[in-house]
C-alpha cells in the first residue's frame, strides 16, 4: 500500500492509500478519483517529502519501496479540511445509508420511480450530463452529488 497527497484542479489538498503506484495511475487514467470538496475528477499528486524514521542513534533513516502490509493501514488519512468537506462527507454517509446505489440504471430507475411504474425510494446513482438534463427536464427531481460513489471512488 502507498499513502499519495493529493490536490485536485481547484488547489483542495487531501491524501489517500492506494495498492501501488500503477494503481493510482490507472485510476487517475479513467477519472475514478474525485476531490472530497469540489467533485473534481482533475487530481493529481501533490509535493510530499519522504517518509523519515528516527533510528537508535542521531542519524534518520529514509523508507523507500517498503514492503506492501498484509493487511491494509488503519490509521486515519488527513482530517476533513474544514467544514465544508464535514459537510460532504455527513451527505455522503446520509446518502450511503439512506438510498439504493443503482449504478448505471439510475436514469431507467429515476424515470421508473417518476412515471409510477417503480416503487417510490430514495436512489443514487451515474447518468451522463445530457441523460440528466433530460430527466430535468420531464420533471424528474434530481441533483448532482459533490462525490463519486464509493465503487468508483478507490
Amino acid at each position: 500500500m502507498i499513502r499519495y497527497a493529493l490536490k485536485c484542479a481547484e488547489g483542495h489538498g487531501f491524501d489517500s492509500w492506494f495498492q501501488s503506484a500503477a494503481a493510482f495511475d490507472d485510476l487517475a487514467e479513467r477519472g475514478f478519483l474525485s476531490c472530497g470538496v469540489c467533485g473534481s475528477s482533475d487530481v493529481t499528486k501533490a509535493i510530499m517529502a519522504p517518509r523519515v524514521a528516527q533510528s537508535d542513534g542521531d542519524s534518520h533513516q529514509i523508507a523507500h519501496n517498503l514492503p506492501v502490509p498484509s493487511t491494509p493501514p488503519t490509521g486515519a488519512l488527513s482530517p476533513p479540511d474544514g467544514k465544508l468537506q464535514e459537510m460532504i462527507q455527513a451527505m455522503r454517509k446520509h446518502v450511503e445509508e439512506n438510498s439504493t446505489y443503482v449504478g448505471k440504471n439510475f436514469v431507467k430507475e429515476a424515470r421508473a420511480i417518476h412515471d409510477g411504474t417503480a416503487p417510490e425510494r430514495m436512489i443514487h446513482g451515474e447518468a451522463a450530463p445530457g441523460e440528466a438534463k433530460a430527466l430535468i427536464e420531464e420533471g424528474v427531481q434530481i441533483a448532482p452529488l459533490p462525490f463519486l460513489p464509493k465503487s468508483k471512488a478507490n
